[in-house]
C-alpha cells in the first residue's frame, strides 16, 4: 500500500518572482523524483508517495544549503492525518483569517455594507492575507464584488 504525502517547504531568503538559485536548486531536487511543485510566496507544495517525498526531503535539503540557502523550513502530513489535529496548510490560512472576520462581524462577507466589507479588507490586510497567492480573488468572490473593487479598497486603505 501507497499512503500519500504532502509536502510543504520553504526556503529562504526568498523574494517572490525571483527565487534565488538555491530555492530553484531545491524545486528542481523535488522535480528530480517525479514529483510536480507548486510555487508560492510563502512555501512550495507537492504531494506523491511518502517513498517519493522522502527521497526528495533528504535532496531538497542537501543542495538548498549548498546552493546559499540559510534555512529550510520542511512540513510533511500524510493524506490519512486527522484534520481536527492538523492545523492546515498554508492555503487554509486565509480561508482561516476569512472565517475569523465573518465571526468578528457576526455575518458572512457577502452579507456586509459597502463600509463593512472595506473594514473588513483592512482587517484582513492587517493579517497580511493579500500577501497570500490569489488572495485578492478569493476575497473577493467571498464578497460578492469584482477584484477590481478589492483593489480599491486596498489602494484607499494604504493611502491613508
Amino acid at each position: 500500500m501507497t499512503v500519500d504525502v504532502r509536502l510543504e517547504f520553504f526556503v529562504e531568503p526568498f523574494a517572490e518572482g525571483r527565487p534565488g538559485k538555491h530555492v530553484r536548486a531545491a524545486i528542481d531536487a523535488v522535480e528530480s523524483h517525479g514529483l510536480s511543485v507548486d510555487v508560492g510566496a510563502f512555501g512550495t507544495t507537492t504531494t506523491g508517495s511518502y517513498y517519493a517525498v522522502a527521497e526528495a526531503v533528504g535532496d531538497l535539503v542537501r543542495v538548498a544549503l549548498e546552493n546559499g540557502a540559510d534555512r529550510v523550513s520542511v512540513q510533511a502530513v500524510t493524506a490519512d492525518a486527522d484534520p481536527a489535529i492538523h492545523v492546515g496548510g498554508l492555503r487554509d490560512a486565509l480561508d482561516h483569517m476569512i472565517e475569523q472576520v465573518e465571526a468578528d462581524a457576526g455575518m458572512q462577507l457577502a452579507d456586509m455594507s459597502r463600509e463593512e466589507k472595506q473594514a473588513a479588507v483592512r482587517l484582513l490586510d492587517e493579517q497580511g492575507a493579500f500577501l497570500l497567492r490569489k488572495a485578492i480573488e478569493a476575497v473577493a468572490d467571498a464578497m460578492g464584488v469584482s477584484r477590481i473593487t478589492i483593489y480599491n479598497y486596498l489602494n484607499a486603505i494604504r493611502e491613508e
